[in-house]
């Protein structure tokens, strides 16, 4: 019998999992019994370790914590998939100490994100959603003066798999596109690699795209901010941890930016902070960058996918961990 439990609470689970995953997984030849979360919170591991006892397998929503007291409480546990390409809340040392394998999703949000990005940059660009809110109050609404993305220079910070497909709907849009990533090497054609102090100095539009790791902790800073153009807007859809929040505020508030567009941010659930957003010169989204159905399906029915792959035996792509793994080799055969 093997068993898997899904800690989607119940609230999130159309959307970030969906009819057509869930149908799927019940499917899988090996899998005889599937466990839903029954709240509607994120659980601790205490009451992961309650619900999910004797499971095979668990799969995990992005928010959920696989730390050393999950992983100790579920001795049974061979796999833990995560529906989502973040697994810096994974322990993933203490997974491989207990057997466990660990895997993540890919991004199949690109080209949501990406849409998101030139949205909230028209946005900014022609002062849509400033305009809107005079008129929702009752206000007179003067016409403003709008910038063109056109002719306009797009800063992109990190060159990963969002950062490609947005440059590439930059140049055709007329943009032009300096890119500034120390780890990777550009070379598409339109494309200028540039240090980070030049692309701040130089762009209409700055969007962070880096990947939040211990080095690039509130890399948007106050000099960040101070060496921005003071007509220039700054466009965050990575991780709220590249910003120092202070920082942006005084930016804003003095007018050392033109102002800002928010889809993540340190609140609960990677959520743009409510006194960020807040700010009239803000643009907050409540992370719905990737929340639409292709987007949110592609990783649902990966993470499917890939559960089939480890009962059978196999290390699927995206596992983190599989060399580590003996509880999971053991139970499937696996040859190391």
């Amino acid at each position: 019998m093997t068993t898997v439990f899904v800690s989607h609470p119940q609230s999130k689970l159309v959307h970030y999992f969906g009819d057509r995953a869930t149908a799927a997984l019940r499917d899988i030849a090996q899998v005889t019994q599937v466990r839903f979360n029954p709240t509607d919170t994120d659980l601790s591991s205490a009451e992961i370790a309650e619900l999910a006892k004797d499971c095979d397998a668990l799969i995990s929503y992005r928010q959920t914590v696989g730390d050393e007291a999950l992983f100790a409480a579920l001795p049974k546990l061979k796999a833990f998939v995560r529906c989502a390409i973040d697994i810096r809340n994974i322990d993933v040392a203490s997974a491989s100490r207990h057997g466990v394998l660990v895997t993540q999703a890919s991004a199949g949000f690109i080209a949501s994100v990406s849409e998101w990005i030139v949205g909230v940059m028209i946005d900014l660009g022609r002062h849509v959603s400033a305009s809107a809110e005079g008129y929702h109050a009752g206000r007179p609404v003067a016409p403003a003066m709008g910038r063109e993305l056109r002719g306009s220079t797009l800063g992109v910070i990190g060159y990963g798999q969002i950062s490609r497909y947005l440059c590439d709907v930059a140049l055709a849009l007329g943009m032009r596109t300096v890119v500034h990533d120390p780890f990777a090497r550009i070379e598409r054609a339109g494309l200028e690699q540039v240090g980070f102090d030049a692309l701040l100095a130089r762009s209409d539009f700055v969007v962070c795209l880096a990947a939040a790791t211990e080095a690039t902790e509130n890399l948007m800073d106050a000099r960040a901010f101070a060496a921005m153009q003071r007509h220039a807007f700054f466009v965050n859809a990575a991780r709220g941890n590249l910003v120092d929040e202070d920082a942006l505020l005084a930016a804003l508030d003095a007018g050392t930016i033109a102002g800002c567009a928010l889809d993540v941010g340190r609140a609960p659930d990677q959520m743009p902070s409510p006194r960020v957003a807040a700010h009239p010169r803000v643009i907050a989204t409540p992370h719905i960058g990737g929340l639409t159905p292709p987007a949110v399906e592609h990783q649902a029915m990966e993470t499917v996918s890939q559960l089939a792959e480890i009962f059978q035996g196999r290390a699927p792509k995206g596992a983190v961990n599989a060399a580590e793994a003996y509880r999971w080799q053991q139970a499937f055969g696996v040859r190391t």
